[in-house]
């Protein structure tokens, strides 16, 4: 993802974001960087039943715009087991960009090495994420792009 993709799906978010009421309660800045440190954890541990449990039961998981999402915690849990399957020696980085009521803006980075390949792969990429009241994400919306 080049950089003004990267600023222009920020600027694209932060819009969004500001179409909720300033005054709702929800998400704060903590508990989001809380949530991306345990998601990192996760990718980084290869560990899809950890991964699922940072999403509600009926959570949509939208990895690709134009592909179906995963669904539920099974759906996720499935994907992760599949996505990171050849991933060796992750590292996951991220940025809060900004949090408005029950919603969640991210950018972040990662990198990893391709078992079968050896291959090292780095994505950069968006979250927009939804939260319910207990800090389980209920919709994850992400646009990413592998870099060189």
């Amino acid at each position: 993802m080049n950089h003004r993709t990267a600023k222009g799906l920020v600027f694209v978010a932060a819009l969004t974001l500001a179409g909720v009421a300033a005054d709702a309660k929800g998400l704060e800045f903590a508990s989001l960087e809380v949530w991306l440190k345990q998601y990192g954890a996760a990718w980084e541990a290869r560990d899809g039943v950890a991964a699922a449990a940072l999403f509600t039961p009926d959570a949509i998981y939208h990895e690709m715009p134009f592909d179906a999402p995963r669904a539920g915690r099974a759906g996720i849990e499935s994907y992760w087991r599949e996505v990171t399957a050849d991933q060796r020696d992750v590292k996951f980085r991220y940025e809060v960009i900004a949090v408005n009521g029950d919603t969640g803006v991210a950018h972040w980075s990662a990198e990893f090495r391709l078992q079968s390949s050896g291959a090292t792969v780095k994505l950069d990429g968006v979250f927009v994420l939804d939260f319910d009241a207990a800090g389980k994400c209920s919709k994850l919306r992400e646009w990413w792009h592998v870099g060189g």
